[in-house]
């Protein structure tokens, strides 16, 4: 089903009543987010390594489903963790554990870390996949987020966003500075209504909607719905 461009409060609906009206496990949705990205990257990555980006959020969940199953497709991965483990929390943290009992090489950022390593993504990676902030985050990025979407940037690799590339806003378009540029955008359920903002473009690349197995019959009252809190990221 083809669905106009989301708002940040609309991505919120979906996941809350898919979650609480359909009974659909959180864990389940970002199952089939990761799943379907893998398949997209596995087919546009260059043959290499590919290092995920991620954060602490459910956006980072999406980018350790993403791990196992390049994983199995046969690809060599690396995680780069902003977040320890520990920290994590529900879906995410379930997720980031499975990855590592799965043997997937990961490293954390740590503040030392990315002080003494200026170059700290692996220059020989064949592409990079941003799965750092989602559309819950605005404003401007700092500390970590900052440094590793500079350094994904200046990557020569090819970059690939899940769902929307940190720093762009989901509702204006406006990009952060930095904001992580990408070749290609992998957004779940539908476009968000700022990739046609503010010269977001330069920043979405080539632009893949997919499907994360959401009930046909919650996208038809998607207009219908009142504002609510919480979501996946």
């Amino acid at each position: 089903m083809k669905l106009p461009p989301l708002t940040r409060e609309q991505v919120r609906n979906v996941d809350r009543v898919a979650i609480n009206d359909y009974g659909m496990p959180g864990i389940l949705l970002m199952e089939n987010a990761g799943r379907v990205a893998a398949e997209i990257i596995h087919q546009f990555s260059p043959p290499g390594l590919i290092e995920i980006l991620c954060g602490g959020g459910n956006n980072a969940g999406d980018g350790y489903v993403i791990a196992r199953h390049l994983q199995i497709f046969g690809r060599d991965i690396q995680l780069t963790c902003v977040v320890p483990l520990s920290k994590l929390q529900g879906d995410a943290q379930t997720n980031a554990y499975t990855a590592q009992q799965a043997g997937i090489p990961m490293r954390l950022i740590d503040d030392r870390g990315m002080d003494s390593e200026p170059h700290a993504l692996e220059i020989t990676a064949s592409s990079v996949v941003d799965a750092l902030l989602g559309t819950g985050s605005r404003g401007p990025l700092r500390g970590h987020y900052s440094n590793l979407v500079s350094m994904a940037n200046a990557h020569p690799g090819m970059r690939f966003a899940i769902d929307i590339p940190t720093g762009l806003d989901c509702d204006t378009g406006e990009a952060s500075d930095p904001t992580f540029h990408a070749d290609h955008t992998i957004t779940f359920v539908a476009t968000k209504v700022g990739f046609q903002k503010n010269n977001a473009e330069k920043f979405v690349g080539v632009v893949h909607e997919v499907d994360i197995g959401v009930p046909v019959k919650l996208l038809q009252t998607l207009t219908a719905w009142k504002p609510a809190q919480g979501s996946r990221d």
